[in-house]
């Protein structure tokens, strides 16, 4: 073999002035590293378990309980994004994997413990009020994953899964609670028409174009008032009252703050936070 085939590459193969050893160098920064995000991920991956268990704790007919595990999954899905910024953990892969286990957790689990609570006595109906609810979350999450840097951060364009599924078990929570306080005497199925107006209210909202706020600018550093302070305490005071009716209470006005945002803006002739990025005629 002739001594100037030998390597991997030509002297003449490579631009003058640029030493081999600098190309290679080049060629491996651009290798993608291998492994995932420990961090980050294993918040995602305890979402998810906790949205699994949910589904599987509403098939054994503990709402409750079932309720509680998709606010659980609410709070690690709330984290896991925030870890990765905090720590510089950012990743493609996490992006995905976070799509998935939402869809998980917000998607089919508060649609398949409410067919169990309340809809199943419904039949068809039953089926299709969770089947939209189903839809209208992965709808939303494919959306939400292509509008990633175009639309307003401020807004979200359309209910958020995770404040759908909230509002969802929220009224399963609530009731069933309710109900162990001999409060009430109504159950799953004596609510299945206000849990099949809810589910179907969800799920369309979810698609829709209201804008909710999405609290993305709020900045934990900055400095607040003493009264910002305390209504803070006000807030987890409540909260530790009546977990189930006052964590319902506050996803069913946050479902509802993007309409009346949204009719605000109307009657004040403003247009839409989505109208200068192009994404409002989108579903």
């Amino acid at each position: 073999m002739p001594e100037e085939d030998k390597g991997t590459c030509a002297e003449g193969d490579r631009p003058p002035g640029k030493p081999l050893f600098i190309e290679a160098q080049g060629q491996q920064s651009k290798r993608r590293p291998r492994g995932v995000y420990w961090l980050p991920n294993l918040l995602t991956t305890a979402s998810l378990f906790c949205g699994f268990t949910s589904i599987v704790q509403g098939m054994n007919h503990r709402f409750d309980l079932a309720a509680i595990l998709c606010f659980c999954a609410l709070i690690f899905d709330s984290l896991d994004g925030r870890v990765a910024r905090w720590t510089g953990t950012t990743s493609a892969f996490g992006e995905q994997y976070d799509s998935l286990s939402d869809m998980v957790s917000f998607g089919a689990a508060p649609a398949l413990i409410m067919y169990e609570w309340a809809l199943k006595g419904l039949g068809k109906f039953g089926w299709v009020a969770a089947f939209v609810y189903v839809a209208g979350a992965a709808l939303r999450l494919a959306r939400f994953n292509t509008n990633l840097g175009v639309v307003d951060k401020r807004f979200f364009q359309g209910l958020p899964s995770p404040a759908a599924a909230a509002m969802v078990v929220g009224l399963i929570w609530a009731f069933t609670e309710l109900e162990a306080s001999n409060l009430v005497e109504w159950r799953g199925p004596d609510l299945a028409l206000l849990g099949w107006l809810l589910t179907v209210y969800a799920g369309l909202t979810m698609v829709s174009n209201a804008p909710f706020y999405s609290f993305k600018t709020f900045n934990a550093r900055r400095r607040v008032s003493f009264m910002t302070a305390f209504a803070f305490m006000l807030v987890f005071g409540l909260v530790s009252l009546d977990p189930a009716v006052v964590l319902f209470l506050f996803f069913l006005g946050y479902g509802l703050s993007g309409w009346c945002y949204a009719g605000w803006l109307s009657a004040k002739g403003l247009p839409s936070p989505f109208a200068r990025h192009g994404t409002d005629a989108t579903s």
